[in-house]
């Protein structure tokens, strides 16, 4: 009797004991398959933090100081050869001929003989007269300098710096130029000055090889 009461104990207890083998190997599995998980998580997470960052590099990229700022800005056109986007595929003489409000500077560099010299010309600035700004000279005058080819290459060469300028860079600035003297900038955010005769109008456009700001009077180089 006794020996029977043992057996069955005994039996008793391996069946007590079979489930917690059984639910241990299952926490280790579970474990295991945890730990995966989380190895899974760990080396996403630095794809994910890159995407992260390459998403916010994307949006940094596209700030509004890399954009055309300014009040004649809204004349530009919105598509097409002329616009902001045709503008940046041509080289600088090229897309100035494309904006109408250009067309007599346009004019004025083909009569000097400088188309090739600035569509040719790498990683420059030019400073670009609105015909307003031509306007402002008596047509006498502005008709003797666009007769006087040597007098024209002078006055347009001045208004061309040799490096590309971002607007903070103008913020105070004195910059040599094709002429071979210098100009001077200031200003802040989206409001600047050349030589403190000439406000930018409409500033940072980009071309193939240039910055452009154009502005509202002619730049007269020193005697």
């Amino acid at each position: 009797m006794n020996t029977r009461i043992r057996r069955t104990a005994v039996t008793l207890a391996a069946a007590a004991v079979l489930p917690l083998a059984l639910s241990a190997c299952s926490d280790n599995g579970g474990d295991s398959a945890g730990s995966d998980d989380s190895s899974k998580a760990s080396a996403s997470s630095p794809a994910g933090a890159e995407g992260t960052a390459g998403d916010d590099s994307a949006v940094g990229s596209g700030t509004s100081g890399d954009q055309p700022f300014g009040t004649a800005c809204s004349a530009v056109p919105e598509d097409g050869a002329g616009s902001f986007d045709g503008m940046a595929k041509d080289p600088v003489a090229t897309a100035a001929s494309n904006n109408p409000a250009l067309s007599t500077l346009v004019t004025a560099v083909q009569k000097a003989g400088l188309v090739d010299t600035l569509n040719s010309a790498q990683d420059i600035t030019v400073f670009a007269p609105t015909n307003d700004a031509f306007a402002k000279i008596p047509k006498a005058d502005l008709d003797a300098v666009l007769n006087d080819k040597e007098q024209l290459t002078k006055i347009l060469t001045y208004h061309v710096v040799g490096q590309k300028l971002a607007p903070a860079d103008l913020a105070d600035g004195s910059f040599a130029t094709l002429e071979k003297s210098k100009l001077t900038t200031s200003g802040s955010g989206e409001s600047y000055r050349v030589n403190d005769s000439a406000e930018v109008v409409c500033g940072h456009v980009k071309t193939a090889n240039a910055n452009v700001y154009i502005i509202d009077t002619v730049l007269m180089p020193g005697a």
